[in-house]
This record gives C-alpha cells, structure tokens and sequence, in this order.
C-alpha cells in the first residue's frame, strides 16, 4: 500500500521535447569529454630561428636573444623563440630561402645578405642616405611606403616569409686600414671588405671590393686577402679581433650610413599563429628596436674606449674628401641602376620623395650637438673616453 500517494495531474513534469534536449546536451558535453586530448590550454609554442651571427660573444646574437625574450616575456611564455647561431642548420647565404621553405620558422639577418638575389635589398637597409639615418629609413618603411615596396621585392626573389624589422644602427665606420688615410688616391686599387650595394659604391672610388662573412675578415686581413675591411661598430670589431690585426680605425662613413636587423618569419607559420601572437612578434621588434638602440650606445662607446686606451688604437673621423666622394659614387651606382631597372628606381624615388620631406624639418630643426658637446668637453677629437 503507497501512502500519501499524490495525483500527478497539474504537476510539472518535463515534457518528452525537452527532455530528448537535455539528453542531448548531457551525451554531446560527455562525447566532447572523451573526445578532447588531455592537453593543457597555454601550453608553449616554439618557433626555431638561425642568425647569421655566432653564438658566444657576439653582440648581435645576444640582440637576437633580446628579441626572443620581448617575445617570451609579451606572451607570458606561450610563444618561444629558440636562437641558433650561423651554421646551425643553414649557412648566412641560405637563411631567406630556408626560412620561406619552413626549414626554420624565423631568420635573423640584414636585407644585405640577400643582395645577390636582387640589388634592391640593399635599399632596406644599406642604400643610399639622402640625408637619412636607420632611424629615418626605418620610418619611411612604416610610414612612408617602404614596407609595400619591400614585399614586393620578396616575391620578386621568391621568397615566402613575412619580414620585421628592429635596431636601427648607427652608421657603420669606414672601417680598418693599415695606415690613417684621408684622400681619395690613398685607398684607390686597395683590396677591401664590404657588402650589398657598398660594394658597387667603393669600386666606383676605384678600390678592389670583396664581400666577406663577417667571422672571415679579421683572418683575411692577417693573411693579406684583403688590406682594409669594415664590419660594423667597435664591439662587433673588437669581438672580431680587428684590433689586432690593425691600428687605425676610421669611423663615420656614407658607404653604410643605416641598417637594421631584418626578422624574416615562414608565412605558413606566421599564417598559423593567433592574431595575439602575430602582433607580438611584430610588436616585440618594435621593443627591440628601443631596447637594442639604447645598449648599442653604451656598448659601443665603452668598446671604443677599449680600442684606444687598451689596445691603443688610431681612432680618426673618416676625411670629408672620402666622404664627398662616397657619395659621387652612391650618384653613379643609384643612376645605373635606374636606368636598367624600374623596380629599383621606384624605390629610390620613394625614399627620396620621402627623405626630401622628412629631413628638411629635421636638419632644420635639429640644433648643431656637436656645438653643446664641444662647449661642455672641448674639441672633439682630443677628448678622452
């Protein structure tokens, strides 16, 4: 006998639809259970990256470092970049088409090195100065039409990578010689060091211009390869052991007045990333950019102090007669390669139109430093660091 046993008229039981729903509900949540892998949300991405720089002491290698970690730091360790030095898997030349192939996902590199392929990479970083520095050039790639053009030469070569930039350098010296030289008959018919369109600038001064990686200079001085070479600042120099292969060393010069780190990235891989995680690579370069400057500076100048007091070395200002004629041969090189190519000469009147602008205010605004500096410390070239 059921006691207290109540009608179920008007009492609100689940209909047969929304109990078939909520059955479904329940069977899909269960089937999506078993269905899902047991994988932590966040867990770390890594992307693997070859510099054209040796690992140890080099300050380039440790700058590519710095980005990875900006990269590390801005996604809070979901996005890793392990840095390998030159050689690891591919040699300097093949780091573009090893990149857009997806042998590695990133490089770490200048446009420079790509020159062979076409003589417009240069202008992304080693090209004419039209009064610019890399901070400038840096601009006109962002805000001025550069970066359209640059990609563009990038299918032109083939290659399949989306490229970012970082560390505007300053200009890069003249370089080393065995003797202090200051007119334009001094270096003519001398065998020296460079690369990208610099090498067509200073044969067109008549010097015997070889293109060299970098860990291949200071040997090639020692053994009389070459006479006279630049690399690219006093501590990338220093690390090379150009000081003991030389003495006199020329600073300030309009073959290579601006460069920068270019960062080419796999377009598959870039491609596949979250939109959070494109922006930080792009993002992290522009830190770097600051970051890099800033210890470039510091390490560059105590470097130089190195070069002069430890290692007694010969520092000079490259003459204005070299410098003049410097830039009679950027005139003869850019005309050249005008006439034969029109790709190429869209890109130098994009950067002229955009330095003629850009520079006329800062050279106009910008008061005479050198002025202050003198005023403060003395003639510059007796002061001692």
């Amino acid at each position: 006998m059921i006691k207290n046993k109540k009608s179920l008229k008007g009492s609100k039981t689940p209909s047969r639809r929304k109990f078939f729903k909520a059955a479904a509900a329940t069977g899909a949540a269960a089937a999506t259970a078993v269905a899902m892998p047991n994988v932590a949300f966040g867990a770390p991405l890594t992307l693997k990256m070859q510099a054209a720089w040796p690992s140890g002491a080099n300050i380039f290698f440790e700058m590519a470092g710095d980005y990875a970690k900006m990269v590390s730091d801005m996604s809070a360790g979901e996005l890793k970049i392990d840095v390998q030095p030159v050689g690891a898997v591919v040699k300097t030349s093949e780091i573009g088409q090893a990149v857009s192939s997806g042998v590695v996902d990133m490089g770490h590199w200048v446009t420079a090195y790509w020159y062979g392929k076409n003589a417009a990479a240069s202008l992304f970083g080693t090209g004419p100065s039209y009064g610019m520095s890399s901070q400038e050039v840096m601009g006109w790639m962002e805000y001025g039409g550069g970066r359209k053009l640059y990609e563009e030469t990038l299918r032109k070569v083939g290659f399949d990578y989306t490229g970012v930039f970082h560390m505007p350098m300053p200009a890069q010296p003249f370089g080393w010689f065995k003797k202090n030289v200051t007119k334009v008959s001094d270096v003519k018919g001398m065998k020296y060091r460079t690369v990208g369109l610099a090498t067509n600038v200073l044969t067109a001064m008549g010097m015997v211009v070889r293109q060299l990686p970098g860990g291949e200079i200071q040997p090639a001085m020692k053994t009389g390869l070459i006479e006279a070479a630049e690399f690219n600042n006093p501590t990338s120099d220093s690390q090379f052991g150009m000081q003991d292969v030389s003495k006199h060393y020329h600073l300030g010069s309009f073959h290579q007045s601006q460069e920068m780190f270019e960062i080419p990235i796999n377009n598959k891989t870039f491609n596949g990333l979250s939109p959070a995680n494109q922006a930080i690579l792009k993002n992290a370069a522009y830190a770097a950019n600051t970051d890099n400057y800033f210890k470039a500076l510091v390490r560059y100048s105590a470097d130089l102090s190195k070069l002069m007091n430890q290692h007694k070395v010969n520092v000079y200002q490259t003459s204005d007669e070299i410098l003049a004629q410097q830039l009679k041969g950027w005139d003869k090189v850019i005309g050249d390669f005008n006439k034969k190519d029109a790709f190429f000469k869209k890109i130098v009147d994009s950067q002229k139109a955009y330095a003629k602008r850009v520079m006329k205010y800062l050279l106009m605004n910008q008061p005479n430093y050198r002025l202050a500096y003198e005023n403060e410390f003395g003639p510059l070239g007796k002061v001692k660091i």
